[in-house]
């Protein structure tokens, strides 16, 4: 048995999304959240290409995704340049 949480709360806290932080070590706030996500569904999608038949973790990526899109309608409503710039910057399809 696998734990992942750990393992990828540990490598997003030093990843990528430090571009997106307002204050430290800012991991609420939905640009952060978004980047996160979106290194997520990356990694996932890479998995599928060799392992076509996963269905379960299919699941999770649909998941993501929906929660990915769901925190980009919200900045959407709040600040559509903010929104502009995050689609932008992790080539996200709308």
């Amino acid at each position: 048995m696998k734990v992942f949480d750990d393992v990828d709360y540990r490598r997003t806290q030093s990843g990528s999304h430090q571009d997106e932080c307002q204050q430290g070590r800012d991991t609420g706030s939905p640009e952060v959240q978004v980047a996160i996500l979106s290194e997520r569904i990356n990694n996932l999608t890479g998995h599928f290409k060799s392992h076509v038949k996963d269905n379960h973790s299919r699941r999770g990526l649909l998941k993501m995704v929906a929660t990915r899109r769901s925190l980009l309608d919200y900045i959407k409503r709040k600040d559509e340049t903010r929104y502009k710039a995050l689609l932008e910057k992790h080539n996200i399809r709308r």
